[in-house]
């Protein structure tokens, strides 16, 4: 039987067989890496447009927010003219007993409305040469501060019980633990809203009041002071036509409507509340973060690390309101006594906030002894000074002191003459037991390793950067 000739299997092709194989393949991959590196870029560019997971990839490359939001501002219009009396009014040091002293003073525009000089607390008082009690908070972003209350809010009936029955029935329960991104463990009966460190105020009306009497600040003597000089002033024709020509016939109400000016004036100006950091703008997908503020932010809002968003809320509200970066509650941290303020050369005299010693109706409310306001972190980075007594002037202070209270407290406490380290030392010891050891990263022991490295702190700052308003990148 003769041989049939041999033919080419698959496995060994003759070369012109190969190539006219091997062209659709080479095609076929050429275009598969083409739509992949196009749908890699066009993930790249719209991550909001793909599948979380690959927008998330996405945002790990390139710091692109997957989930952007449109956020809700304040509407913007000219000033009435109401808010431009109060801005004249708010710029006028010649309403301070010293004549030197104006809101802007301690509160400047060029400093996010906070102190404009790295000074522990700021100068005041007839010859400007007395220490201020506290450093004075920022203006920014007050208009949306609630009253202050005590646990949930306040019913609406005529019969509500007052604060301070509330605190009264509260005393006994037991604070819940805070948890970046979580809800509380139990029903929160701790302070909330009101402005200044203590929230003894509820109105910006009222708050522009504290500073007109105060000795060491503005340091007028009385109401009908301040009504002399607002009757002599530049724009006393502005009181007469918005409130009639018998204003100043009653220097309690020219006073009064002076302050609501100022208040009007904070409510109205844009500059008060912008909301245009980089955050807010990557939040609407218009910005970017780089890798350390992105790693930053996800430290700040880890609960088991920096936990920083368990009272600093990072995240807009369902209404589409910014975040305000504050749940606007009262925490006692225990920060060291600054022994350079004048008033704590008494070492009987301890300024312990909610229940003294500058609001007094909450003198007897002892299990809140020791709490401040928390404060928005929006804009933290452009601070010279922190906390209710100025004690640090660097977020890296800051920093350490939440990474290393509980775990190093000697490197932050002072010792006292039997070598023992005073923690909480501007504290006294029968309140102590007020101070923050539930949330993280308070809730590290002595000797355990901190919740951050130093690297994760130098993430979060570069983050907190991102909360300054007046961001200039792309898409602003």
């Amino acid at each position: 039987m003769p041989e049939l000739p041999a033919s080419p299997t698959p496995s060994s092709p003759t070369p012109h067989a190969a190539a006219k194989c091997t062209r659709p393949v080479l095609r076929g991959a050429a275009v598969m890496v083409v739509a992949a590196f196009g749908c890699g870029a066009y993930a790249l560019a719209f991550p909001a447009a793909v599948p979380d997971t690959v927008g998330e990839a996405a945002e790990n490359l390139t710091g692109a927010n997957p989930h952007p939001v449109v956020l809700q501002r304040p509407p913007v219009a000219p000033l009435t003219a109401m808010a431009q009396l109060g801005k004249q009014l708010f710029f006028d040091p010649a309403l301070s007993g010293s004549g030197q002293q104006s809101c802007a003073s301690c509160h400047s525009p060029a400093h996010a409305y906070g102190p404009p000089n790295g000074l522990d607390v700021q100068q005041g008082g007839i010859a400007m040469n007395q220490q201020g009690h506290r450093p004075p908070p920022s203006l920014m972003y007050l208009y949306r501060q609630p009253n202050f209350s005590i646990g949930p809010d306040a019913s609406e009936s005529d019969d509500a019980a007052t604060v301070v029955q509330q605190a009264t029935a509260a005393a006994n329960v037991v604070k819940s633990q805070k948890v970046a991104g979580g809800a509380s463990t139990s029903v929160e009966m701790v302070p909330q809203g009101g402005l200044f460190w203590d929230g003894r105020a509820d109105t910006l009306q009222q708050q522009a009041y504290g500073p007109l009497l105060n000795p060491v600040e503005m340091a007028n003597t009385s109401i009908e002071q301040v009504s002399a000089k607002l009757e002599k002033s530049p724009y006393a024709k502005s009181f007469t036509q918005l409130f009639g020509s018998r204003i100043f016939n009653d220097p309690k109400m020219v006073v009064s409507e002076a302050m609501f000016a100022i208040s009007r004036y904070q409510v109205e100006d844009p500059s008060f509340h912008p909301y245009n950091s980089k955050y807010d703008r990557w939040l609407e997908g218009h910005a970017r973060l780089t890798q350390a503020e992105l790693r930053g932010m996800r430290l700040f809002n880890d609960p088991n690390k920096a936990n920083c968003a368990g009272c600093h809320v990072s995240k807009p509200g369902k209404d589409g309101l910014p975040p305000m970066f504050t749940d606007y509650q009262y925490e006692a941290l225990g920060v060291p006594r600054n022994h350079k303020l004048e008033q704590n050369q008494n070492p009987h005299f301890f300024d312990l906030g909610v229940c003294g010693p500058y609001r007094m109706d909450f003198k007897e409310q002892t299990q809140y002894c020791g709490m401040f306001l928390t404060p928005t972190l929006r804009n933290a980075a452009t601070r010279a000074v922190f906390f209710h007594n100025g004690i640090y002037h660097t977020l890296d202070q800051v920093m350490a002191f939440y990474n290393e209270r509980n775990t190093n407290p000697g490197k932050l406490y002072p010792h006292g003459p039997d070598g023992e380290i005073e923690k909480y030392d501007d504290i006294p010891a029968r309140f102590q037991k007020n101070v923050d050891v539930i949330d993280a990263p308070f809730d590290r022991k002595f000797g355990d390793k901190p919740a951050m490295t130093q690297s994760d702190i130098q993430d979060i700052i570069a983050f907190l950067k991102t909360l300054d308003d007046g961001y200039k990148g792309p898409g602003n």
